[in-house]
C-alpha cells in the first residue's frame, strides 16, 4: 500500500487525514479539491495500534510538509489528528475535525441504534451478521466483511450523497487495522483519556458536523468547549457523515472548510 499521496504544488501545508481505521480512501475528493490553490498530502496509515499511527503520521508530515501543518481529519482521522495535536503540537497549526467521533462515551451508546433505525429489516439483519463475523476467529474474508460493514454505514449516515462513482476512491480495507486500532481508540474514550488530551492542544480547532451525522453534535461541542481555548463548531444542515458527498451541504462545507484553511 502506498504510504502518502502529495496533491497539488509545494509546499505541503495541508494534510488530510482518512477514516477507518482500516479503511482508506473517502477523503481523497477533499485533498483534490484542495490542491486547486494549494499543497496538500494524503498520508495512509499502516499500523495496527494507536501510537503506531500517530508515529506513522508524524514521520510522514516531518520529512514531507512544511511545518507546522493544518491537519483536516475526517471521522477516525479527526480524532488521529487530535492526538497527533496533543502529543507533538509543534507540529500542528491548526486542526480541522470533520465528522468527529464522539469524544465521551456517553454519546456514543445511541450512535448503532440511530443507524440501525435508518435501514431496512434486511439490511438491520445483514448488519447483525457483519458485527458477529467482525468479532469472530475464523477463516472468513475479514476485510470484504469490513467492506460491506462500511457499505451499510455508509448508507445509513447519509442524507442525499450525490452520485458515488464522482466523489469516492476506494482503497482495500484492513480488518486488522481496524480492530487492533479501535479497540485502543475506543478504550481512549471510554477512560476520559481522549478527552483529557485536549487539554495539551495549544492551536485553533474546529468542528465541522452534519445535523444528519449519528453520532450527536452535543458528543462534539460539548466536550471540546471544554477543554480547548481556541474552538469554533459549524454545523452543516441538510448533511450526513460525509459532507463533501452530500447534495445539500458540499457547497457549503468546503466553503467552512476554505475559510478555516485562511
Amino acid at each position: 500500500m502506498i504510504n502518502i499521496r502529495k496533491h497539488g504544488t509545494p509546499p505541503y501545508t495541508v494534510a488530510v487525514l482518512h477514516g477507518g481505521p482500516g479503511a482508506p480512501g473517502e477523503v481523497a475528493p477533499v485533498a483534490r479539491e484542495l490542491a486547486k490553490s494549494m499543497g496538500v498530502l494524503e498520508p495512509f496509515q499502516t499500523a495496527i495500534t494507536v501510537e503506531g499511527q500517530i508515529e506513522e503520521l508524524k514521520i510522514q508530515l516531518t520529512e514531507n510538509a512544511a511545518l507546522p501543518v493544518t491537519l483536516i481529519g475526517y471521522s477516525w482521522g479527526a480524532w488521529l489528528g487530535w492526538l497527533l495535536a496533543a502529543k507533538h503540537p509543534e507540529l500542528v497549526r491548526k486542526l480541522i475535525l470533520v465528522s468527529s467521533g464522539v469524544f465521551e462515551a456517553k454519546y456514543a451508546k445511541r450512535l448503532m441504534d440511530t443507524r440501525k433505525s435508518r435501514l431496512s429489516v434486511k439490511e438491520q439483519q445483514e448488519l447483525s451478521g457483519l458485527l458477529e463475523d467482525m468479532q469472530s476467529v475464523g477463516e472468513s474474508d475479514k476485510n470484504a466483511t469490513l467492506a460491506r460493514f462500511g457499505a451499510l454505514m455508509t448508507k445509513a449516515d447519509s442524507y442525499a450523497v450525490l452520485p458515488e462513482d464522482e466523489l469516492y476512491e476506494s482503497i482495500e480495507c484492513d480488518m486488522a487495522v481496524f480492530q487492533g486500532v479501535w479497540s485502543e481508540a475506543a478504550a481512549l474514550r471510554e477512560s476520559g483519556e481522549l478527552l483529557a488530551l485536549g487539554k495539551q492542544i495549544r492551536c485553533p480547532v474546529v468542528a465541522i458536523h452534519g445535523d444528519y451525522d449519528p453520532g450527536p453534535t452535543e458528543g462534539i461541542q460539548k466536550p471540546l468547549t471544554s477543554v480547548l481555548s481556541d474552538f469554533e463548531f459549524v454545523l452543516l444542515e441538510r448533511c450526513g457523515h460525509t459532507p463533501w458527498k452530500e447534495r445539500y451541504a458540499r457547497k457549503r462545507f468546503y466553503e467552512v472548510l476554505r475559510d478555516a484553511l485562511i
